[in-house]
């Protein structure tokens, strides 16, 4: 049956207009709260104790804390067809499902206001993830000091009461959390997401000490870069400065060099070579970029990163991504491990983004069922969607050559399209 659509075009005059919006928050409202309830029953259905005893073999499901000490725990391949049933990835459905245990079980106030729809499920989601990891008794006292406000409660306020509840229940972690915070250094490379133009974002807080010499060692490697002839901007010399000094580049050498005892022809032996490997493609799409970046990029680029490579630039020979290669073998060979990586660079299951590379490759058709180990019979899976497969009663079928159908315990299929 279709379901009632919540605009109506025949609808005329603002007054119309109004009372439509607010009948359709109303209903999204009303949706929104039983799909938080559904998510609670979904998980009590999964008790972790109604597991039997194979479950404690290596590899096999095994229970799944989603929520902070007391809540119940979950069988946790029960989180799959949760998440695919909600339109969410695997993590996200254990975040959205942790959430909804850590609400009912822990804070019964603040669930009884999501149930009664005068708190939306999005801030109590909120309130959710400062208690997971209090203490029983530290998640019920801000159960009991915010959920009268949490409709109006703002972040700060609800940061300073978890905070308090840590220091009164939990001492010795509050005190862990106080030293960390109190230090504040971290420099973090987001190796996750590289830009149309072949970037990475890095960020960092340093000590006052390193700061400014860092600040010196770019300066001066900028200034050097334009001394050389670069007519970029100051900023992007100092990027590159940046790279330059990574590597240990001479030219980022801030203190004086001895004025005997040194071979200006020898090598510097503390500069770190850095080895740049291209993989040529057959395919027209493939030539357009440079895998294990996770986008395309421009030759040029491709031109800059083997001028300043101070290792061997290394050509792999012509992969053929649409050949078929097979082993007699279980072990892929290199070449056919290479091949399956760059056909399918992430998790086939659906949902899964994570990169190919940090994944298992597994026999679409098992091995101890007579699968070859080929192109067409190998994917990538990370190792929760491989054990899920292995031991969580879901089956794969590859319908296409980038397709893949995936069946759950359930009967319920969903299609994933690398």
């Amino acid at each position: 049956m279709a379901a009632t659509p919540l605009v109506h075009p025949d609808l005329d005059g603002p007054r119309a207009l109004l009372a439509a919006l607010e009948t359709n928050r109303s209903v999204l409202t009303d949706a929104e709260v039983a799909q938080f309830q559904l998510a609670v029953e979904w998980a009590t259905a999964h008790p972790a104790d109604g597991l039997d005893d194979a479950a404690t073999i290596d590899g096999s499901e095994g229970e799944l804390a989603i929520a902070g000490p007391g809540a119940p725990l979950v069988a946790e391949f029960c989180i799959a067809d949760f998440a695919l049933a909600v339109g969410l990835t695997t993590d996200a459905g254990r975040s959205y499902l942790g959430d909804a245990v850590e609400i009912r079980h822990r804070l019964p106030r603040l669930w009884a206001r999501v149930i009664a729809g005068t708190v939306p499920v999005w801030r109590a989601r909120r309130i959710a993830t400062h208690t997971r990891s209090l203490p029983a008794e530290g998640a019920d006292h801000v159960d009991k000091h915010l959920a009268p406000l949490a409709h109006r409660l703002s972040w700060a306020q609800l940061e300073r009461t978890v905070e308090a509840a840590r220091a009164t229940f939990d001492p010795i972690e509050a005190e862990h959390r106080r030293l960390l915070a109190a230090d504040g250094r971290f420099c973090d490379v987001d190796t996750t997401q590289v830009s149309l133009d072949g970037t990475m974002a890095v960020r960092g807080e340093l000590d006052l000490t390193d700061a400014l010499d860092l600040d010196h060692a770019l300066s001066e490697g900028a200034q050097q870069l334009a001394d050389l002839g670069c007519t970029e901007t100051m900023d992007v010399r100092r990027a590159m400065a940046a790279g330059a000094l990574a590597r240990g580049d001479l030219m980022l050498q801030t203190s004086p060099a001895p004025e005997t005892g040194t071979d200006p022809e020898q090598p510097n032996p503390t500069r770190r070579s850095r080895e740049l490997v291209i993989y040529a493609h057959l395919s027209q799409s493939a030539l357009a970029g440079i895998e294990n970046t996770r986008t395309h990029v421009l030759l040029t680029q491709v031109a800059g990163w083997c001028a300043t490579a101070t290792g061997p630039v290394t050509i792999r020979p012509v992969l053929d991504l649409g050949e078929h290669l097979q082993v007699p073998g279980y072990t892929p060979s290199p070449r056919l491990r290479e091949q399956v990586l760059l056909t399918h660079p992430t998790c086939v299951f659906p949902g899964c983004h994570r990169p190919s590379r940090r994944c298992d490759l597994d026999h679409v058709i098992p091995w101890a069922d007579g699968g070859p180990t080929c192109t067409c019979n190998l994917v990538p899976l990370c190792r929760f969607h491989h054990r899920l497969k292995t031991h969580g009663s879901w089956t794969l079928h590859r319908t296409g050559h980038r397709i893949f159908t995936w069946t759950s315990p359930h009967g319920r299929t969903y299609t994933r399209h690398t």
